[in-house]
């Protein structure tokens, strides 16, 4: 009986540790419990703000009936974003970066409860909704940099991997739920009804703001932190440089999103359906790569890590574009959104790690300016491409072209294939 026991007891053993090395590591939250509250709000935030971003677009459209002044939401945000974006970073590096975050944090808040005000007094303006959205994306791109690079005086370097991954479920989580949640909402009570939530939903982030210690960025910078400093900083650290651009080659040539709408009809036969699955399927497989990160914190290799992990999206993308079975196209998609998460959690990690402190806001501020422009600027690729050909060449060859970015890098950078977490060099 003792025997079926120790027998019973070494295989449970064996499942968890298992579970362990699979699953996402939640060291960072169990250990730091300034992280933990972070992480917490940022997650509830991310909900909330998902679901004001579907309120506007629902009410814009309600109001005008067209989509191109729906689409014009994202044109609003994206300005801002990018502006916003590279000034917060150079902010960032010059005061307390609690503070920053605890305003930009509160401007949010401030927005979406005047999108609940103007919806509760029915004033349908769309020039209000226009600026609100733009308001909102200069608080966002102003703080966020703040709040990223908090992150490496939160946790030891050892679970910086594992932070990351924590960040990226908890985006992601935004991106799936968010949305969800906000439909049923709007549906049953109205765009009011989310932008209240949201409203409420920041105060977590408030709180574990305000809990944080003063944060001023280490070293000499100080009143000399500018936007051009750190342009050049990037410019002259090779390794940081391949893993933005390795990055940006996997959104120009590898994001055909764009086609989605021509893809559902002629791939499928589908419908407005038949997007939405689209749209979603890669989010769903960046939450699954985060969930099942537990083995990232093993691989010191980030490098040549990062470019496995693009050159399997563009793989993806490529395959993507032969197959007209649904369920494996959303399959494939899944499988690039996937290893997209692997890319962004060894590249933050990078950034984190190989990049003094007093030059981590402004990293993540050019870090927010990629990753607002390069989707745009693949929208136009793939939409060109398919313009002059078809959407199936266009979203194969935009896969391809991809792979064939990264292999020139790695032929051009060999160092960076080299580059070892544990002897970081930016």
């Amino acid at each position: 009986m003792s025997g079926h026991v120790s027998g019973f007891a070494g295989r449970s053993g064996r499942l968890a540790k298992a579970a362990r090395n699979t699953l996402a590591d939640i060291g960072p939250l169990r250990d730091n419990p300034d992280y933990r509250r972070v992480w917490a709000g940022q997650s509830v935030s991310a909900v909330g703000q998902q679901m004001t971003a579907v309120a506007v677009s629902v009410q814009v459209y309600d109001l005008t009936k067209s989509s191109f002044a729906t689409g014009l939401v994202g044109l609003f945000s994206l300005g801002p974003l990018i502006a916003f974006g590279l000034y917060g970073g150079a902010v960032a590096d010059r005061v307390d970066r609690r503070k920053l975050g605890l305003i930009g944090s509160a401007g949010l808040a401030a927005v979406s409860a005047v999108l609940a005000v103007q919806a509760l007094l029915g004033l349908g303006a769309v020039a209000l909704l226009y600026a609100a959205v733009a308001v909102q994306s200069g608080f966002f791109a102003l703080s966020s940099p703040a709040r990223s690079s908090m992150i490496p005086r939160l946790v030891p370097r050892q679970q910086l991997p594992a932070a990351n991954a924590l960040n990226t479920i908890s985006m992601n989580l935004g991106m799936t739920v968010g949305p969800m949640l906000g439909g049923i909402l709007i549906g049953a009570y109205g765009v009011r009804s989310a932008y209240l939530v949201d409203t409420v939903a920041f105060s977590a982030t408030l709180y574990a703001m305000w809990r944080l210690p003063a944060m001023r960025p280490l070293g000499e910078a100080g009143r000399r932190a500018s936007v051009l400093d750190g342009l050049r900083f990037l410019r002259e650290q090779p390794n940081l440089r391949t893993s933005f651009l390795a990055d940006l080659a996997a959104m120009i040539f590898g994001l055909p999103r764009a086609l989605f709408p021509a893809i559902a009809v002629g791939f499928y036969g589908g419908g407005p359906g038949t997007v939405g699955l689209l749209v979603a399927a890669p989010a769903v497989g960046a939450l699954a790569g985060a969930l099942f990160s537990g083995w990232i914190g093993r691989v010191h290799r980030h490098g040549a890590a990062v470019l496995a992990a693009v050159c399997a999206w563009g793989l993806s993308i490529a395959a993507f574009g032969l197959v007209r079975e649904l369920w494996l196209g959303l399959a494939l998609l899944a499988a690039a959104g996937c290893a997209d998460t692997v890319s962004m959690i060894f590249r933050n990690t990078m950034m984190q790690v190989a990049a003094p402190d007093e030059m981590r806001g402004r990293l993540q501020g050019i870090f927010i300016v990629v990753v607002a422009g390069g989707p745009r600027l693949g929208d136009f690729e793939s939409g060109t491409v398919a313009a002059l050909t078809t959407p199936a060449v266009s979203v194969i060859t935009g896969g391809l072209a991809c792979v064939a970015a990264v292999l020139l890098l790695a032929a051009r950078r060999p160092a960076f294939l080299r580059y070892d977490a544990r002897h970081p060099t930016p």
